[in-house]
């Protein structure tokens, strides 16, 4: 499995995506972002006259924004995970519910509006791949020896994709990074909101399957460890809930006033921070949730100090 680096213009600085070859067939694993250094790697580095699929692990712009290039320029086939061909193909109705989701929580007109021309000026949605298949509908994968978990959490779609005894992971396990997954709506039902604190917890059984494996991360050159991304992920979760605690009972746009002062402005980063918010909600609503799951796979102990000054 070679790593492929690309920096990005976004938050998360560089990406990392993979190509391996199968029975002779070349494989890659995400794409990288729309820009035109991207472009421009996967030219210089990728045979695109061999590729034969791209199999993507989320569609976050800067794991799959470079899809329709590759459908251009080679004769691949691009996977998908199914919750994403929903997001794509429902898009303006998940626009607009993801906004009544907002208003529920307290936000006016004039910030909704205004974090959906951001979404715009950010490019956070970049044209949906011209032709796609989904994951868990072929049995192309299983034909190359390639399996995947299903691991919602970081998005509704997280897949994780094992390769002898390599595992590409996109998002879902980086070292000594927190990224809370975005309020968004149920996919699956269209009916109220994904509830991304309860996927986690029943991800991270599978996340604990890896151990053992090689982490391919998204980002960040390597891994030191499943248990340790887990523990701190978790430990990064009960030490805001703490802090989080005084304020749980207030309305979110109130508590995102207190917190930040007036200084969070841009539309954008007050959604992550509202996602993050909602995230650690749910957890003090019942924490007993996240610690049964560390209890199966034996790393509660490791936190359950800090777990005890929270629930």
């Amino acid at each position: 499995m070679k790593q492929h680096t690309v920096q990005t213009p976004y938050m998360v600085g560089e990406v990392h995506f993979y190509s391996t070859e199968l029975d002779g067939e070349l494989v890659l694993f995400d794409s990288g972002p729309p820009t035109p250094e991207g472009e421009a790697y996967l030219r210089e580095n990728v045979d695109l006259t061999r590729l034969k699929c791209l199999l993507v692990t989320h569609c976050h712009v800067d794991h799959y924004g470079l899809a329709n290039f590759i459908l251009q320029h080679s004769d691949a086939e691009v996977f998908i995970p199914r919750r994403d061909a929903i997001k794509f193909q429902r898009h303006a109705e998940r626009m607009e519910r993801i906004g009544d989701l907002l208003g529920e929580y307290g936000f006016g007109t004039d910030f909704i509006v205004q974090l959906r021309e951001s979404f715009e000026r950010n490019k956070v949605f970049p044209a949906t791949p011209e032709r796609f298949r989904i994951v868990e509908e072929s049995d192309e994968l299983a034909k190359r020896g390639i399996s995947y978990l299903p691991c919602p959490g970081h998005s509704q779609s997280d897949l994780v994709y094992l390769v002898g005894e390599s595992a590409v992971t996109g998002d879902l396990l980086l070292r000594n990074i927190f990224q809370a997954p975005l309020l968004d709506i149920d996919l699956e039902s269209f009916e109220g909101r994904f509830r991304n604190y309860d996927a986690y917890c029943s991800s991270l059984l599978n996340l604990a399957q890896l151990r053992g494996r090689r982490i391919m991360p998204g980002h960040r050159q390597h891994v030191d460890g499943v248990d340790l991304a887990i523990l701190f992920y978790v430990r990064t979760l009960l030490e805001r809930a703490v802090q989080l605690l005084p304020l749980r009972r207030l309305a979110l746009n109130v508590i995102i006033e207190q917190l930040f002062k007036g200084r969070l402005t841009e539309p954008f980063f007050v959604y992550l921070k509202t996602s993050e918010i909602v995230f650690m909600l749910d957890f003090l609503d019942n924490p007993a949730l996240l610690r049964g799951s560390l209890e199966q796979i034996g790393l509660f102990d490791q936190v359950s100090a800090l777990y005890g000054r929270v629930a």
